[in-house]
């Protein structure tokens, strides 16, 4: 039994890893979840542009309505809010998700190999993954995908 296991194991990952996904439903309903993930996303993007929009126009009026009060002013007014600029969010899955799962599956197989039952894979899994994810955050603030603290 522990031997099928481990053979299932090794096959699921073979398996996982092929590129020959030609005509495979499970390809399909990937895709449509990405296709939808996408539009999703963009639809959160628009919102987000339109009300950056919004407030430009509001400071705008704010500070022309202030301008004409005062007179010329050659300095233009502040808002107060910091960051003008929105930095676009970047597409598809962080080093911190890729090293969460690449740890877990590891860590599920070495495990269930090392402690010879399903508990140790599933402490290996667990173990795996959080140490994926600590080595896939810190590549991440590398990359500059996490901003640093202020």
């Amino acid at each position: 039994m522990k031997r099928i296991l481990v053979a299932l194991s090794i096959a699921s990952v073979f398996a996982a890893c092929s590129g020959n996904s030609n005509n495979s439903a499970s390809t399909v309903d990937t895709n449509v979840i990405k296709q939808k993930a996408v539009a999703e996303e963009q639809a959160r993007q628009r919102e987000a542009n339109a009300r950056a929009v919004a407030a430009r126009r509001a400071a705008a009026s704010s500070s022309t309505a202030s301008s004409q009060n005062v007179g010329s002013s050659s300095q233009p007014v502040s808002t107060g809010s910091g960051s003008a600029v929105e930095q676009p969010q970047k597409q598809g899955m962080s080093s911190r998700a890729k090293g969460a799962l690449i740890g877990a599956g590891a860590g599920a197989i070495a495990g269930g190999i090392i402690g010879h039952n399903v508990k140790g894979a599933v402490i290996g899994g667990v173990v795996g993954a959080g140490t994926g994810y600590v080595i896939g955050r810190s590549k991440d603030k590398k990359t500059g995908r996490i901003p640093p603290k202020q």
